[in-house]
């Protein structure tokens, strides 16, 4: 193996740092805590941290003082040294506040909008309606087809403010964590999937006694998206079947919704998570497009990750994971 070579930006860095607290330690006062700023600085500018900066102040602590104890001018050098990180911490932390403040404002203009469309959107519908019913006997097929489009219309709009709404509660909602039975959610919402389309035969397994410090309802409302996903792209499956467990990755339990539906081409992976990014048509499989945002809001909000694997008509596979709180 090769010598290891110094840096030869620390080198340089502890040489004029020995030197500046030299001088303060020899009552250069003011000039000495303007280079000791200008020090920190440098160190921040070229990568060095606030725990390679203290050795380096250690190193030159000992070089010009020896065994001698520090006067209060080597901990005011050091204070100096120090402030640029100081400062980069703090507009760092204003900056988080100030794109904090903004995420919330812009999740209750959401919730606002989306709110506020109700109102005409039931108008409309109402109106459409009513209009389709009173004039039955006057309008042709045209137009009867025409307002068939316009009601079915307005119930989309409706379904995507009601996932709008649903979005924006996950982001603002309280998060109260307890234990949850995954496997006793999972199993709830593959029944009641069963119970509005008995014409379908979903097969599904459910490993046991899985289970996660969570949010009881943002797991329920997870795994409807979850589950009525594999649901979906499971339509034109000959055996449907969805699987639900975990496994351990690198000493981490990761669960996993598991179908063998369409699937999806992994290029466009991330766009799964993205509000109104579809992979399929809407007229090959119907939806928001909002659901797997959904998914990834509240695991986010657990601290955890989602990411998925698939191919072209192999299924897919949702693995995610939900750190203890």
């Amino acid at each position: 193996m090769g010598e290891v070579r110094p840096d030869p930006k620390r080198v340089q860095l502890e040489h004029e740092y020995s030197t500046a607290l030299k001088d303060a330690v020899s009552g250069a006062g003011e000039l000495a805590l303007s280079h000791a700023y200008e020090l920190g600085r440098m160190a921040a500018g070229t990568g060095i941290g606030v725990v390679e900066l203290a050795e380096i102040h250690d190193h030159a602590m000992r070089e010009v003082l020896g065994t001698s104890a520090p006067p209060p001018e080597v901990d005011q050098f050091f204070a100096e040294a120090l402030s640029p990180f100081e400062m980069t911490h703090r507009g760092f932390r204003e900056a988080n506040e100030r794109l904090e403040s903004a995420v919330r404002e812009l999740e209750a203009f959401s919730y606002s909008v989306s709110h506020d469309l109700r109102a005409p959107l039931r108008t409309i519908s109402a109106f459409t309606q009513a209009l389709a019913e009173d004039l039955r006997h006057q309008l042709d097929d045209k137009a009867k087809d025409h307002l068939r489009r316009v009601l079915a219309a307005a119930a989309r709009m409706s379904d995507l403010i009601d996932a709008l709404l649903e979005l924006s509660r996950i982001s603002r909602s309280q998060l109260g964590r307890h234990k949850v039975d995954l496997s006793n959610v999972a199993q709830s919402v593959v029944d009641e999937q069963r119970r509005r389309d008995v014409s379908r035969k979903l097969g599904a397994t459910i490993a046991p006694d899985l289970a996660v410090d969570a949010d009881g309802r943002l797991m329920r409302i997870m795994f409807d998206n979850l589950i009525g996903n594999a649901w979906k792209f499971t339509t034109h499956t000959a055996e449907p079947h969805v699987e639900i467990g975990s496994e351990r990755r690198d000493g981490e339990l990761v669960f996993f919704v598991r179908d063998n539906g369409a699937g999806f081409d992994m290029q466009y992976a991330e766009r799964l998570f993205t509000p109104f990014q579809r992979l399929h048509s809407e007229r090959e499989y119907a939806g928001t497009g909002i659901g797997l945002a959904t998914v990834r809001r509240i695991v986010e909000r657990h601290g955890g990750r989602i990411w998925a694997e698939s191919a072209p008509e192999q299924g897919a596979t949702f693995y995610f994971t939900i750190p203890a709180g």
